[in-house]
């Protein structure tokens, strides 16, 4: 594909989304709970489309269709887990909402500081996140590197598309906070779902339709329909990477913040239930894009160009592949700076917040604004490595990030969980993460992901059983919080 064909698309779409960007500046953020949570005041639709938004990212069409050409069906099981895992928001978003609400917490490590009465838990858990999203960021970064990169032959560099994601992110970010994120956001989600899945119906059309389809990958690729099929999705690697993913809206903190957002309950259900319907149509069209890579691109030694080889072929039109093909640059950009004004938030009202005296929200919201063009450069610094597998980098992200859930769900439900319990199951277990990534080991088959949530789980309870827990905070927080769910049920 012509490479001044795409530099218009991208011409377009950032011209439209910056003018919806200002559109979204209703009113100016002066502290951090306007900039960062949109003054929580965000409607069930837009908070839906939001939220698909930034958790369907690069990941999704880059690297869930990589994850499918690699491995087969698994990766429809893979991904699947992850909507049984997202029953845990309709468990635990009322829960964020109602003391995010009554405590204006802006971060959930806050939150968790608050409940276990020490700072140093805020801080700690906050100063973890940022160990383990940058490189997230970073996948994102790369995801459209690989694909303007991919799509124009090399007409757009892998840096340039880096860059490019970089800047535009940064632009949204600072524009308006999380209202102008959000509302490209919902642009963005729109665009995507209905292009992609145009793809899909061109795509297998010009197969042959849905039976001549699934009949030539059972007669030329019948590995791609079983499990382990190639051998890829062996039961530990199939575990290693759906336990991270599990837990994803609970332990990805740009992802829990966001049940700080909505108006009401109402909207928090709404949020929800218009998430789940866009997950299930677009984790569909991914692995099928995948699929279709298979049929018409066998032998691709890095999987993760299948989508720009399938976008820029004689299969799609130009002019959706271009639609299509910025619509996954803007998912890629949406995450990316969803993740900045939540690493910059929690920096600034955990790590600086706790050298303060008194709460100071100007202070802090300059400090957030301060770090947020710091981390955007380490994201792109680690995306110039340039590391394969898309998907499997963003679990491994995950892997680390998960030992902070027995600490969140001991929050809600064990009034016994202590501030020592935490630090050092997240400190100790989050060590042992990187460790076993840094090294590429995988004890007994099973990746850093499950260890670090059974070592978690074992230091937090050890440890709360043999130190003080803070019972008059956990009795008020707990008994308000058993009292607002009674009154909303």
């Amino acid at each position: 594909m012509s490479a001044n064909i795409v530099w218009w698309g991208i011409v377009i779409y950032v011209a439209l989304a910056v003018y919806i960007a200002y559109l979204s500046r209703s009113e100016k953020q002066v502290n951090m709970e306007g900039y960062f949570l949109g003054n929580r005041k965000m409607n069930g639709f837009v908070s839906a489309l939001s939220y698909s938004a930034t958790t369907y990212s690069a990941f999704m069409m880059v690297g869930l269709a990589g994850l499918t050409y690699r491995g087969g069906v698994g990766a429809l099981g893979f991904e699947i887990i992850y909507f049984i895992g997202v029953s845990l928001v309709a468990f635990f978003g009322p829960r964020f909402w109602i003391v995010g609400k009554k405590y204006g917490y802006v971060t959930p490590s806050e939150m968790l500081g608050d409940r276990y009465n020490d700072k140093r838990v805020a801080a700690i858990i906050s100063i973890s996140s940022c160990i383990f999203l940058i490189p997230y960021s970073a996948v994102q970064l790369a995801g459209v590197g690989y694909l303007l990169e991919g799509m124009t032959n090399g007409g757009i560099s892998f840096t340039t598309g880096a860059i490019l994601a970089t800047v535009l992110a940064l632009i949204f970010t600072y524009i308006s906070g999380i209202r102008s994120v959000m509302w490209t956001d919902s642009l963005q989600a729109l665009v995507m779902i209905v292009s992609s899945s145009l793809v899909v119906i061109l795509v297998v059309n010009a197969l042959g339709g849905f039976g001549s389809f699934f009949s030539e990958l059972r007669t030329n690729h019948p590995e791609s329909l079983t499990v382990p099929g190639n051998g890829y999705f062996s039961f530990p690697t199939f575990l290693s990477l759906t336990i991270p993913w599990i837990f994803f809206s609970l332990s990805n903190p740009q992802v829990s913040q966001r049940l700080y957002m909505p108006a009401s309950l109402g909207d928090l259900r709404k949020m929800l239930l218009g998430f789940l319907g866009f997950g299930f149509i677009y984790t569909i069209v991914s692995v099928m894009w995948g699929y279709s890579a298979i049929l018409i691109f066998p032998g691709l030694k890095n999987p993760d160009v299948a989508t720009p080889n399938l976008l820029s072929s004689e299969y799609v039109p130009v002019i959706l592949g271009v639609i299509v093909m910025v619509s996954i640059m803007a998912a890629a950009i949406s995450t990316i700076d969803s993740i900045l004004l939540t690493l910059s938030s929690l920096f600034a009202r955990d790590v600086y917040g706790m050298s303060l005296k008194r709460k100071d929200e100007q202070r802090q919201l300059k400090v957030g604004k301060f770090v947020i063009p710091v981390i955007a450069v380490l994201a792109y610094g680690f995306a110039e490595l340039q590391l394969d597998l898309i998907a499997v980098l963003s679990v491994a992200s995950s892997a680390g990030l998960i030992v902070v859930v027995p600490a969140i769900i001991g929050a809600f439900f064990w009034r016994r969980g202590t501030a020592a319990g935490v630090i050092l199951s997240v400190t100790i277990s989050g060590a042992v993460v990187i460790f076993l990534e840094a090294l590429q080991l995988k004890p007994f088959g099973y990746g850093s992901g499950v260890w670090g949530l059974l070592l978690s789980i074992l230091i937090y309870v050890v440890v709360s059983y043999m130190t003080k827990a803070p019972e008059k905070k956990a009795n008020e927080f707990l008994t308000y919080l058993k009292t607002e769910l009674a009154k909303n049920q």
